[in-house]
């Protein structure tokens, strides 16, 4: 459910391609039965025999707020479920977790862009998903789904942020002649960021852009944001979520990014705009990340928009 980002994640397997429009049916195509309210691990009852082709989807709760679209990130609670002939088996479940998933739009199998596309904050959705609106008939061995599984999701959807989400809270000019500058957002576009011909700084450097109102963000929490990464030794984009069209979600303070990111946006309020700069030791250390160009002695200079954290 993670979105491909050279910047913050490990190699991770995109769940598939996408596939637009939004997908209904009845309570008796889906054929699973959900008890439970929203918000709390539903119980999920399933027929016996194995599963029967097709894709079904099923709002069972309908909720209120802007719909998910293309390119939203969509935070969400949820159960995962294996089906086939020998069975059901539970893969995955956010409420035993106690963090939720997130579902970037436009990068999911197509079973779950279609459940999710149209979803609003509030909503429980039942998807029973076949092979070929899932993984396929090779399935995906990582995940323990077989060429002949079924998936089954129960999803109650949290908050939808919409790909043009942005900060939101009050400017803080930075004029520091050693920094990096931002300019203001144009459109869809990322701010801008304009690299001093200096040395770059030998530690992190955090600063706000734009002081959010929101909590400030703990270790462990699903972090949602956008972001633009430029080398600081000639400026150029290396990595964007806003060039890639939506925001982005991922842990935050436990090593699922670089240390420069756990160490900088730990603590920082939801709604900021910071500025950050990694040396680096705390990016990818003397190895690089040859795939995003980034070489061992690179510093890495970032603009980050913190949307929201779970």
């Amino acid at each position: 459910m993670r979105r491909r980002r050279l910047i913050a994640l490990p190699a991770a397997a995109v769940l598939a391609a996408p596939l637009m429009l939004a997908a209904c049916s009845s309570g008796e195509d889906v054929k699973v039965k959900v008890k439970g309210a929203y918000g709390s691990r539903p119980e999920v009852s399933f027929p016996k025999g194995k599963p029967e082709d097709g894709l079904a989807v099923k709002t069972l709760t309908g909720g209120k707020g802007p719909r998910a679209r293309k390119k939203d990130l969509v935070i969400a609670d949820y159960v995962g479920y294996r089906w086939n002939k020998d069975g059901k088996k539970l893969l995955a479940s956010s409420f035993s977790s106690g963090q939720p998933g997130a579902f970037p739009m436009g990068s999911l199998v197509p079973g779950l862009e279609k459940a999710l596309e149209g979803a609003r904050p509030g909503a429980r959705v039942v998807a029973k998903i076949p092979p070929k609106d899932g993984y396929g008939a090779s399935g995906d061995s990582g995940r323990q789904v077989g060429g002949d599984d079924t998936l089954v999701y129960v999803l109650d959807v949290r908050t939808v942020y919409p790909s043009d989400a942005t900060a939101q809270g009050a400017n803080r000019p930075l004029n520091d002649p050693k920094l990096p500058k931002v300019g203001p957002r144009s459109g869809a576009q990322a701010p801008p960021v304009t690299v001093p011909r200096a040395k770059p700084p030998k530690t992190l450097q955090v600063r706000t852009l734009v002081k959010g109102k929101g909590p400030a963000v703990r270790k462990g929490q699903l972090l949602a944001m956008h972001y633009e990464g430029v080398f600081w030794r000639n400026g150029q984009v290396f990595n964007s979520s806003w060039a890639a069209g939506g925001p982005y979600a991922a842990q935050i303070g436990t090593g699922q990014v670089m240390k420069g990111w756990d160490q900088a946006l730990v603590g920082q309020t939801v709604g900021s705009r910071m500025l950050v700069v990694v040396p680096p030791a705390l990016g990818y250390g003397s190895k690089g990340l040859a795939q995003a160009g980034i070489k061992a002695d690179d510093t890495l200079v970032f603009v980050i928009d913190l949307l929201g954290a779970h």
